[in-house]
């Protein structure tokens, strides 16, 4: 219990201090860090494979390619409002009520573990098609932010 209220708050402040910091590298930073505290509460929750898949994607793949688009952004360009704590507070207020929903279900109290090789399968096979649709959209945004930070020839 005391590993995950550790991974909590760490997650809350890293969370806080993501929307309240006017550096967008900073932002990015701690983005990060709530993203491996999540992993943390995967483990806490002895989910190893989603711990996993946290890190992997999330905090090595999304960081790395926010920080790229940050670092591709023009200097010049007005950084957006710090104003949106409000909103912050309202998407965390329905996040609560998501989790405490299924915290509540009777599946999230039996204990059910999936194994990760039938997990794998019914990625691979079912979900294969929106797997490698959001890979593709995941590569359009790339080329955009590429095609947008370029200079424009004189």
């Amino acid at each position: 219990m005391i590993p995950f209220a550790v991974a909590s708050l760490v997650l809350l402040g890293s969370g806080v201090m993501a929307v309240r910091t006017r550096d967008l590298v900073h932002a990015v930073l701690w983005l990060g860090l709530a993203l491996v505290a999540t992993a943390g509460i995967y483990v806490t929750m002895d989910a190893g494979f989603m711990a996993a898949i946290q890190v992997l994607l999330y905090t090595g793949g999304i960081v790395t390619l926010m920080l790229f688009a940050v670092m591709l952004a023009r200097p010049d360009a007005e950084a957006a409002p710090n104003g949106q704590l409000r909103a912050a507070l309202a998407v965390a207020a329905v996040f609560a009520g998501v989790v405490s929903v299924v915290l509540r279900s009777p599946d999230a109290t039996t204990g059910a573990h999936i194994e990760t090789q039938v997990l794998g399968a019914v990625i691979l096979n079912q979900l294969a098609l929106p797997f490698e649709v959001l890979s593709a959209l995941l590569l359009v945004a790339m080329i955009g932010a590429i095609v947008l930070a370029r200079k424009k020839d004189a």
